[in-house]
């Protein structure tokens, strides 16, 4: 038996004993008010799958223009450039090694 449960049943037997019966419901707000708790919320799974939020990606147009200007500046006979992924990285391969640039925008500090 929880704190709550005995505190219920103690209110209500003291409520009874002074001829003012009071309702289960009652009695249980009433040792709730005197334990401080707050409402106690159930967490149950639902049956329903969650969606997944579908957000567009940003392309970044300043990424894609440098890393532009490093694909087109690599002109090495051993280097073979891979495909472009996306705006913010390709790959290439030097020497029977793959590789990957990847260009990174940092956050301004603060």
């Amino acid at each position: 038996m929880t704190k709550l449960e005995k505190l219920t049943a103690e209110i209500m037997h003291e409520c009874e004993k002074d001829g003012e019966p009071v309702t289960a419901q009652e009695a249980e707000e009433m040792a709730r008010m005197e334990l401080g708790e707050k409402e106690v919320k159930r967490y149950e799974k639902s049956d329903k799958p969650r969606k997944k939020a579908v957000k567009a990606r940003k392309v970044d147009a300043d990424k894609a223009f440098l890393l532009n200007l490093i694909y087109n500046g690599i002109e090495c006979d051993a280097v073979a450039l891979g495909a472009k992924h996306n705006e913010a990285d390709f790959a290439l391969t030097y020497n029977g090694n793959e590789y990957t640039v990847k260009l990174i925008k940092h956050r301004p500090p603060k």
